[in-house]
């Protein structure tokens, strides 16, 4: 084993009298004692009082840290900030010896500390939750001021709590709520957070409750930055936080699905050159709760910003890497975390920048994403017939109309099954069998010529992966989207849709200033699906399908009736690997 010195990476640490990492193989390597390790809580004063009580809100911080921090050694950190109290019950003094993940096993006997941020208003931190507001973010970035010598911190009986162990380099890393969080206290620029690694994460709260213009399904379209704070506001908060909740649900616009003042406020994408944090952004392509536009834009607002990043998309859902990736995930977080936090060589800036996990569970890695092989394929829309699907071709259709009625109780297998047959509640368009292998990486986009009979509708697109059944049979799966490789849990590890995408066509110009729509008369509309990444086998087809409606996936507007679309200008953009597929 090899020394590491702290003094080497802080100087104003002696070289002497301090104890030092064991490094090996440029990695650290667990040789502090984690049953003695300290574990204490504090109080930091955040810069703001939004339960207006008169006083600034004090936030609760757990810490972890090696016993040999009480002798001079200083060490960086590996944060998480969390309105979810799995840690702390609602007692006045949270028990800081027993954390919600694995990180404080792992890293606290490998040389950091580990410390977890109740955010205000939840578990022992006092104001109000805001759903990503400032607030979120003011009382993230001062447990990071602490930790740099730049806030003032307590005890719970009063005494000054000094963080003279912290190097000041910290590391913020979660899931979904925690994750965005991270993303968050990137955005302002935060002087001593150095790297982040969020999974699963929100960059965009209105993209999280809508899709462009259309609440998504469920309770994101019932005032739902009201229900999350709800959900997450200690006891002792909600005596003081009545008003400011409904005021959270009164401004989520839900009676238009517009993007507002409230939601840029939530929106960290508009604040990527702030970032001076390193990115290892994480998600799980089968995610339906925080979907892929999240990572996808966020990803190339980093890029455009010069951010040094990496990606890593697993096959799982709504979930820590961990479980798809287990040892392998441990291993890559860790050997961010010692490259950017002790700055040891470990190779791994100099390895491929993306890491995808395909549906077979195999990986692949490439230098950027979308992988940098794919190009966008334009795909116009063929007439269908009563005994064939449409076509999607390489060239336009001119002079034909094909149109449906809208079913608001149509389930999502019922839209795509038997896209042969003729039905009245949609438009389905397929390739013809793929000749090989076809990978799409990065987001779809559909355009439609259109008319309505009413003021009012949406449009939906499902983009399916068909398998190789008889055209028109009958089939319990849609006809036949790939299910039959699983994970070791049995769990699909891709869905019949691979993507969906929805709009308000009232948006179809801005999600700011909504534009009238005239039954009758002919728009374009544009809109974008999911971003992912996905292989569609040889012998399968490509499949869009168009509805107005889709309950599974967004709220319903039951005042759409008909819709027509014009061929001619229709078409689908997939961004696609190996296309044509010819040999």
């Amino acid at each position: 084993m090899v020394a590491f010195n702290l003094a080497f990476v802080l100087p104003a640490a002696s070289a002497s009298a301090t104890p030092s990492l064991v490094v090996r193989d440029g990695q650290t390597q667990p040789a502090f004692s984690y049953a003695e390790a300290v574990r204490e809580t504090v109080y930091v004063e955040a810069p703001m009082d939004s339960d207006h009580d008169g006083r600034r809100d004090r936030i609760a911080v757990a810490v972890m840290r090696p016993a040999e921090t009480r002798n001079g050694m200083r060490v960086a950190t590996i944060m998480k900030a969390t309105p979810y109290t799995g840690r702390v019950t609602q007692a006045a003094v949270p028990d800081p010896g027993v954390f919600s993940d694995w990180y404080d096993e792992y890293f606290v006997p490998r040389g950091y500390a580990v410390v977890e941020v109740e955010v205000q208003g939840t578990g022992a931190s006092e104001g109000c939750p805001m759903t990503g507001g400032r607030a979120d973010v003011l009382s993230t970035t001062a447990a990071i001021d602490w930790l740099n010598g730049r806030s003032h911190a307590t005890y719970a009986d009063g005494r000054a709590a000094v963080a003279d162990w912290s190097a000041g380099a910290v590391g913020m890393v979660g899931l979904s709520y925690d994750g965005t969080l991270a993303e968050a206290a990137a955005a302002q620029g935060v002087a001593g957070l150095k790297t982040i690694v969020p999974e699963g994460a929100i960059s965009s709260w209105y993209d999280y409750a809508r899709d462009q213009g259309i609440a998504y399904a469920g309770s994101l379209g019932n005032r739902y930055p009201e229900y999350q704070a709800n959900r997450v506001i200690s006891e002792s908060a909600k005596a003081k936080c009545g008003d400011v909740l409904t005021e959270l649900g009164d401004r989520a616009a839900d009676d238009s699905g517009d993007y507002t003042p409230f939601w840029a406020e939530r929106n960290y994408r508009r604040h990527v050159s702030r970032v001076r944090a390193s990115v290892l952004l994480v998600q799980g392509l089968n995610d339906t709760k925080v979907r892929g536009r999240q990572f996808a834009e966020w990803w190339q607002a980093l890029k455009d910003n010069n951010v040094p990043r990496k990606l890593w998309l697993h096959n799982g859902g709504h979930e820590d890497p961990l479980v798809t990736g287990a040892g392998a995930w441990q291993e890559t977080l860790h050997r961010w975390m010692d490259y950017w936090l002790y700055r040891l060589d470990n190779g791994i800036m100099r390895e491929p920048r993306v890491t995808v996990q395909q549906s077979d569970n195999s990986w692949q890695t490439s230098a950027d994403w979308p992988h940098p092989s794919s190009r966008p394929v334009r795909m116009w829309f063929g007439p269908a017939s009563s005994s064939a699907a449409g076509t999607l071709k390489a060239t336009p259709t001119t002079g034909v109309t094909q149109d449906f009625t809208d079913d608001a109780a149509q389930a999502e297998t019922d839209m795509i099954a038997n896209p042969s047959v003729s039905a009245p509640h949609r438009l389905a368009y397929l390739t013809p069998p793929l000749t090989r292998p076809m990978r799409l990486s990065g987001t779809p986009e559909v355009r439609v010529r259109m008319t309505s009979t009413t003021t009012s509708t949406p449009l939906t697109a499902l983009l399916v992966d068909y398998g190789p059944a008889a055209p028109g049979a009958a089939v319990s799966k849609p006809e036949t989207a790939d299910l039959s490789d699983v994970t070791p849990k049995g769990k699909p590890t891709k869905l019949p849709v691979i993507s969906r995408g929805s709009i308000d066509i009232k948006n179809r110009d801005s999600l700011i200033h909504p534009s009238p729509v005239r039954p009758g008369r002919a728009y374009t509309v544009s809109w974008r699906l999911q971003a992912t990444d996905h292989i569609f086998p040889a012998g399968h087809r490509i499949g869009i399908v168009i509805v107005a409606n889709d309950k599974d996936y967004v709220t319903t507007d039951p005042s759409a009736k008909s819709v027509t679309i014009d061929l001619g200008p229709s078409n689908v953009l997939l961004p696609l690997e190996n296309w044509p597929p010819t040999g």
